[in-house]
């Protein structure tokens, strides 16, 4: 499967499925919503591309955030001609159709009569919040349950239908329209939702008589729906709360020297912005002029405050310390790095995890199942078993309460979207919920050397040249600046202070695994291993003395060679990371078996192998092989690779779950990897590991409690046990119980 992309695409706009709510009817939708929030995202799983003869339109609908609205609109939409694909964000109230061309009109309007208003977007706005739902209704229902009470304490003093009858009716009324119309509609498209199955139970209790039970079920599904909707919101704008982390305003350099507020999504690329001590930074951007220390918590959940001078990197979200600093933007408020983070936690929830994937093709039979039950129930109860007929029409009808598995198809959607809150702020971006999961299995782990267990910044230590090498320190500086490998830059850093000069080389080329080369007066000059040297075995014996001597003290080797022998080789040498020691020991913990895989020579690789404790590590080797070994551990178990460069993207991919080190990863590692680690701590990875167990553990006590109480509510009301409003506050309350639970992990606090 293609690996989907993390972070060189998070501004390119796409949609990702997210659950929100349950898959009841929610009294909200009838509510004001505010002005549907523009989006930008990142696509995690398929991006929608329409074929030329084909087009994508997005919709915002603000009655569609749970499952029941997403089944009804494919009930609508997947059938119907011309519709090729379709993708659903519940969390931010979003679908994008691709269709025939032209068919945008007539989508639309099949969606308003689903109940929908449908308002176009567009993929070029800029991300906001998502909008709260409006809670104005709760006088109304709060007035329905007082009604429904009164008609209960009516039948229970046993006053006359003129009495309870209007109570009970004008309580229908406030709190009932609204899923008789959803329900009516469901039914209507052959869709037996929540909202179809209250209605069938609301109605069959009326046509019984039992008038104040009825209007005590409807309004009291109302309201715990309202403070449903209010709970789940908690979790929605927990992903929106990355975006509070940047301020609204920053403070601009205009053109005529006054420093002037303006809004973080107004200002341009290349603006002068000043950053008062203790504020937060707004933007991304570059130090101009200051000198401070930042805590760059929000972005890389490293809590150790940071040096920030000329020339260094700031981010939005990030706070300032006791310093003043000017810097120029980099980019705009879309493009900012706290922006794609929030927008990547927001698209990651669109791949389900397998245990997801359970839940909903369980939830998808067990409604039709009960749902049958309770039809047999009502027809044949009075044959089969004896007893009035009406009793067993009411035992039916509390089935039919019992047969929406709410809180069931809630139990794992919100768990995974806090865990994968939680871990962007703990400075990790997971892609999806799969990944979360699998990271409990994780049994093999393979490690790239440089920039993984090393810093990635190697020094040039020492050089040796031939005798008659008079150009060689030019040519292998011309090939080094050309480069972005760590160790090709220690070169040309190491070299920089001799005077030299670039040669004007031609046909200039990066060989992943190798090294660079270009042409300079009609030859071929190679700067990179020694085994891609074409006289790599006619080493003079002054270079074999001076390699073995840079070998043993574990540096990287590089050579200069053409055709004709070798003219140059430089050692370069990296210091280790001060917690991989720590990491490593970790991992090893928690039954993760580690290795390294290097393309640097083998004893390069060794002499860190024994720094940091790795009995296993394999050097000298080209991407391909890396790909290979990666390929045959996954078929012994969910193997982990952690790499940032470009040397590891194949491996990268072939992983069960791949890691990239994101501060210093290459753009193509980071696209090909599942996680991000945003702060280069290789401790985050058994930080992955034990989230990823927590969440499992919430996820079990979840569907447990769901299953749980459907099956004892199932039993009771088979006994005839239960009423119908009881089974309707059990649902409602079980569906507040796995969200309260999985809020939880939001707040969790993960160690290394």
């Amino acid at each position: 499967m293609k690996k989907e992309q993390v972070q060189k695409d998070l501004d390119r706009t796409t949609v990702a499925k997210s659950v929100s709510s349950c898959c009841e009817t929610h009294t909200h939708h009838d509510h004001s919503h505010d002005n549907p929030p523009p989006h930008t995202a990142a696509s995690t799983v398929a991006p929608l591309t329409p074929s030329a003869d084909q087009e994508l339109t997005q919709f915002y609908i603000a009655q569609m955030d749970c499952p029941v609205e997403e089944q009804l609109i494919r009930s609508k939409l997947e059938t119907k001609m011309g519709v090729v694909q379709l993708q659903f964000n519940l969390m931010q109230r979003r679908l994008d159709v691709v269709h025939a061309q032209g068919l945008a009109a007539e989508i639309t309007r099949d969606l308003t009569r689903l109940g929908m208003a449908p308002q176009q977007i567009h993929e070029t706005q800029a991300p906001t919040q998502t909008p709260s739902a409006s809670y104005r209704p709760l006088v109304k229902i709060g007035i329905a349950v007082g009604l429904a009470l009164a008609a209960e304490g009516m039948t229970w003093l046993d006053l006359s239908a003129a009495w309870v009858l209007p109570v009970a009716l004008a309580s229908l009324l406030l709190s009932g329209l609204s899923i008789y119309k959803k329900g009516w509609i469901a039914l209507a498209n052959r869709n037996l939702n929540i909202n179809a199955l209250m209605s069938i139970a609301v109605t069959g209790a009326v046509l019984i008589g039992s008038w104040a039970e009825a209007a005590m079920v409807m309004s009291l599904f109302a309201l715990a729906e309202l403070i449903e909707a209010r709970s789940l919101d908690r979790v929605r704008h927990a992903v929106d709360g990355l975006l509070n982390l940047a301020p609204e305003q920053v403070e601009v350099l205009t053109a005529d020297g006054q420093w002037q507020l303006q809004h973080a999504q107004q200002v341009p690329l290349g603006a002068v912005v000043r950053v008062m001590p203790g504020a937060r930074i707004g933007l991304d951007g570059v130090v101009q002029a200051g000198r401070s220390v930042v805590n760059q918590a929000p972005i890389t959940g490293e809590s150790v405050p940071v040096d920030k001078q000329e020339g260094d990197e700031v981010f939005a979200g990030s706070i300032n310390g006791f310093g003043e600093l000017q810097f120029i933007t980099q980019g705009t408020y879309d493009n900012t790095l706290l922006v794609r983070i929030a927008l990547a936690v927001q698209n990651a929830q669109q791949g389900k995890a397998p245990v997801q994937r359970f839940v909903d093709q369980f939830s998808r039979v067990y409604t039709p199942i009960v749902t049958l039950v309770a039809l047999a129930l009502a027809v044949l109860g009075p044959w089969v078993f004896g007893g009035a007929w009406l009793d067993w029409v009411y035992k039916a009808l509390v089935l039919l309460v019992i047969a929406c598995p709410c809180a069931l198809v809630i139990s794992t959607p919100v768990a995974v979207v806090s865990a994968l809150t939680r871990a962007a702020r703990m400075g990790l971006l997971i892609k999806g919920g799969v990944y979360l999961e699998q990271a409990r299995h994780l049994r093999y782990l393979a490690l790239d050397k440089t920039g993984t267990l090393t810093v990635g910044q190697p020094q040039l230590q020492d050089h040796w040249l031939a005798a008659n090498a008079d150009q060689a320190l030019a040519l292998a500086y011309s090939l080094a600046q050309r480069s972005d490998h760590p160790a090709s830059v220690a070169v040309a850093e190491g070299l920089s202070g001799q005077g030299l000069n670039a040669l004007p080389l031609t046909q200039f080329e990066a060989i992943p695994g190798a090294g660079v080369q270009g042409l300079w007066d009609a030859t071929v000059w190679r700067l990179g291993k020694l085994s891609w040297m074409p006289t790599a075995a006619l080493l003079p014996d002054a270079l074999q003395d001076w390699v073995r001597l840079q070998q043993q003290r574990g540096a990287s080797l590089v050579f200069l060679g053409s055709d004709q022998q070798i003219w140059a080789a430089f050692a370069v040498l990296d210091q280790i990371k001060p917690a991989v020691a720590e990491a490593l020991h970790q991992l090893q913990t928690l039954g993760v078996q580690v290795e390294m895989l290097s393309g640097d020579n083998q004893a390069a690789v060794q002499h860190v192998a024994q720094q940091v404790g790795l009995q296993h590590a394999q050097g000298d080797l080209l991407p391909e092989d890396k790909q290979r070994i990666v390929s045959a551990r996954t078929q012994r178990g969910v193997t982990g690779m952690v790499g940032d460069g470009i040397n590891d993207a194949p491996a990268l991919a072939q992983a069960s779950i791949g890691f990239a080190m994101g501060a210093l990863g290459t753009d193509m590692a980071i696209e090909t990897a599942d996680v991000a680690i945003m702060n280069d701590d290789l401790r985050q990875i058994p930080r992955t590991i034990r989230l990823s167990q927590r969440l499992h553990q919430i996820l079990v006590q979840n569907i447990s409690v769901a299953l749980g109480i459907k099956a004892v509510f199932l039993v009771m009301a088979l006994m005839g046990s239960v009423t119908m409003w009881m089974a309707v506050f059990a649902d409602v309350g079980a569906s507040l119980l796995v969200i309260a639970n999985s809020l939880r992990l939001l707040k969790l606090r993960v160690s290394a």
